[in-house]
């Protein structure tokens, strides 16, 4: 049965493949202190940082990751789910939803206003789930770095 929750420091092994796993699809390379300073974040109160994980079976097959900021655009708070991962073996079993509701219950609870997220215009199989649960807001991203 696939449950979400907060993410525990005993989690660390299980979220470590998650995130290698994330960052492959990405074609992306962190450096070590990175990915230390992002999971230090999580548990520190101070950190406008949460992280949730889906669980199946008492494994770990999927993670959420989101930031809670002030905005110009709303007098609340809004929730940034910055990254979202399944596991190859927790695809097409509603892990993908389950991780975004959870993050929007959350969201509520925290007073966000605004609940948004990016993915790679690429991702055509993340972007099927995420046009059944959001609206396109039509604006593109752009990046710059170093800033």
């Amino acid at each position: 049965m696939l449950t979400v929750r907060p993410l525990r420091p005993t989690d660390r092994p299980a979220w470590d493949a998650l995130w290698a796993g994330y960052l492959a699809f990405y074609q992306c390379d962190l450096a070590p202190e990175i990915t230390e300073i992002t999971w230090a974040r999580f548990f520190d109160p101070a950190e406008p940082m949460e992280a949730l994980g889906a669980e199946d079976d008492d494994r770990l097959v999927g993670l959420v990751h989101m930031v809670f900021h002030p905005s110009t655009w709303v007098a609340g708070t809004t929730c940034y789910l910055e990254d979202l991962y399944v596991a190859e073996d927790g695809r097409g079993l509603g892990t993908g939803r389950a991780l975004i509701e959870a993050t929007a219950d959350l969201a509520r609870a925290r007073g966000a206003e605004r609940l948004y997220w990016l993915t790679h215009e690429t991702n055509t199989t993340a972007q099927a789930l995420y046009d059944r649960v959001a609206r396109r807001s039509g604006f593109v991203h752009y990046l710059r770095e170093p800033c």
